[in-house]
């Protein structure tokens, strides 16, 4: 199996384990090094056990199973290194009652460590309106 096939693999796992909200399933993809600068607070998660933690909070903000959808995946490896750069589709409803239908940028680096590929970085965002406004543009929708 060539190391693409791999990255992928990984990148459907790792979907499968938010949708299912498998906090230690998650997380056994990510380097215990890695840097994630999510959509939540922080500016900037450091390290496996802090996105455990951020993972073990979000996770019951939500109503059954995470809609969790990857679209446009391309992967490129050179090595030892790859990155991913998708648009993920989150939906489902949360413990306050509302509905999530949002769209999400995503860019992931990867490291192989000891033969195994690890998520080292991930980057994920959503536009902002540039009208002074600064909303985030959660109603956009991939063409």
């Amino acid at each position: 199996m060539n190391d693409e096939i791999r990255v992928r693999q990984l990148v459907e796992d790792w979907a499968t384990a938010i949708g299912a909200k498998d906090v230690d399933r998650a997380v056994s993809h990510y380097a215990p090094d890695v840097v994630s600068f999510d959509l939540t607070p922080p500016l900037q998660y450091t390290g496996a056990d802090a996105i455990r933690q951020g993972l073990a909070q979000w996770f019951p903000t939500w109503v059954g199973p995470i809609g969790y959808e990857i679209r446009d995946l391309t992967i490129t490896v050179g090595g030892d290194v790859a990155f991913s750069r998708s648009l993920n589709h989150m939906t489902g409803k949360r413990t306050g009652g509302t509905e999530t239908d949002v769209w999400v940028r995503a860019t992931v680096g990867f490291r192989k460590v000891g033969g195994t590929w690890r998520i080292v970085h991930e980057h994920a965002s959503v536009p902002l309106y540039m009208d002074g406004s600064e909303r985030a543009a959660l109603d956009l929708k991939p063409e």
